[in-house]
């Protein structure tokens, strides 16, 4: 099982990013799933199969405020898991996508506190997930029986703030 978890979130509004910053943040969260599929995949083919997880973010559905290059980057996550899902299915590789709403990790340290109040009171449950509440969405994926059916799917521990 390979899950892409790599990821940087630097806060920056639209008008005022650099093409660099733009560039970095498509570099590592987008880029760097696709360099790892692509490095794994193979391996998964020879052995006769495989899970690849990608973490992608609850912001690829909905958006946010000062984070479009962070969106961006996510929303390519979860396009390239569906097209990821349908290629590698016929070599019993399943793809699927986590998009966790907010969640404590040091990632959050490139937010402001403004921001993280003004979005911890749009949660249905008022308050930020913990890792240790997305791990099983992890574990599942990669579960048999469990994780057996599901391809292409985008899995949402996000607090309630994206209801599909």
């Amino acid at each position: 099982t390979l899950v892409t978890a790599a990821g940087i979130l630097d806060q920056q509004d639209f008008l005022e990013m650099s093409e660099e910053t733009f560039d970095r943040t498509i570099g590592i969260d987008l880029k760097g799933v696709f360099l790892s599929g692509r490095y794994a995949a193979p391996h998964m083919v020879k052995r006769g199969g495989g899970r690849i997880i990608n973490i992608a973010s609850q912001t690829a559905i909905k958006g946010a405020v000062s984070l479009a290059h962070y969106v961006a980057a996510k929303a390519g996550v979860i396009g390239m898991t569906k097209s990821m899902a349908l290629e590698l299915a016929e070599h019993n590789i399943l793809v699927n996508a986590i998009a966790p709403g907010p969640i404590e990790t040091p990632l959050f340290d490139g937010i402001t506190q403004q921001w993280r109040d003004e979005k911890q009171k749009e949660l249905p449950i008022g308050r930020f997930g913990r890792v240790e509440e997305v791990a099983p969405t992890a574990l599942l994926l990669a579960s048999s029986p469990g994780g057996d059916i599901y391809t292409g799917q985008t899995l949402g521990p996000n607090s309630g703030d994206v209801m599909p």
